[in-house]
């Protein structure tokens, strides 16, 4: 159970009408028979409401006069919301549940842009504090099984701390976005039986530049990990167009 669902009843309303709308069972432009999912999903009309107002926050619904609730273009919806993007790889059906999913495209694109710059920062800015937080999640890495929650949960606790070692907020709050599909893709990869390279030594590599404080290592080394990352969900992808 995650996001919204741990919140009860107003958690689980949220979650089951954004993924109605993210897979497209309800469209853009479609107006809620706020009455008909009352009864459907079994609860108070303010409940519902109020699970409203959350997806109207994000920027999927809205409200009018004479129109009621209509789900907002997908243009308007706020797409860098964790919530929101979370939702995406959910609700995907078909080939977009799959590692020829386009936001995984798009997350290996932006992470090819951040990530790197990022490491550059983070050789020389880094603090022995963030080295410590580093070192405890490589070392956590090493520990977990090639598959599993653990493993995905030392993955990103290492690239969080990467971004946070480079001291810069923006770049510190791109982790909400990169972590969000990098568990996906993690969960992906693991679910798939595909057997990846053991990661200790590509993040360990990343490691050691940024403990050197040289920024040229650092940079080389993420786009070698970020790299290996890619031939991962190919070989995957090449793995299901084959089946």
């Amino acid at each position: 159970m995650s996001g919204y669902a741990r919140r009860g009843v107003h958690g689980q309303t949220v979650e089951t009408i954004a993924h109605r709308v993210l897979s497209g069972r309800i469209g853009e432009g479609d107006t809620l028979d706020l009455g008909a999912l009352q009864t459907e999903l079994g609860v108070s009309l303010t409940a519902l409401r109020e699970s409203l107002k959350v997806l109207a926050a994000k920027g999927m619904v809205d409200a009018r006069q004479k129109r009621g609730t209509f789900v907002r273009p997908r243009a308007d919806w706020h797409f860098l919301d964790v919530d929101v993007l979370r939702w995406q790889f959910e609700s995907a059906e078909g080939p977009a549940a799959s590692a020829g999913n386009p936001l995984l495209r798009d997350l290996g694109e932006v992470r090819g842009i951040v990530e790197p710059a990022a490491v550059r920062l983070a050789a020389e800015r880094r603090t022995e504090r963030d080295l410590a937080v580093l070192d405890g999640a490589l070392e956590a890495m090493a520990r977990a099984s090639e598959v599993g929650e653990e493993a995905v949960d030392a993955d990103l606790a290492f690239h969080r701390a990467l971004l946070a070692a480079s001291h810069n907020e923006m770049l510190e709050r791109m982790e909400m976005v990169i972590a969000t599909g990098l568990a996906h893709r993690d969960r992906l990869v693991h679910a798939s039986g595909h057997r990846p390279q053991n990661p200790v030594p590509s993040h360990g590599a990343v490691l050691d530049a940024v403990r050197a404080q040289d920024p040229d290592a650092a940079e080389a080394a993420m786009r070698a990990l970020l790299e290996q990352s890619a031939r991962d969900l190919e070989e995957i992808r090449g793995a299901e167009r084959a089946t």
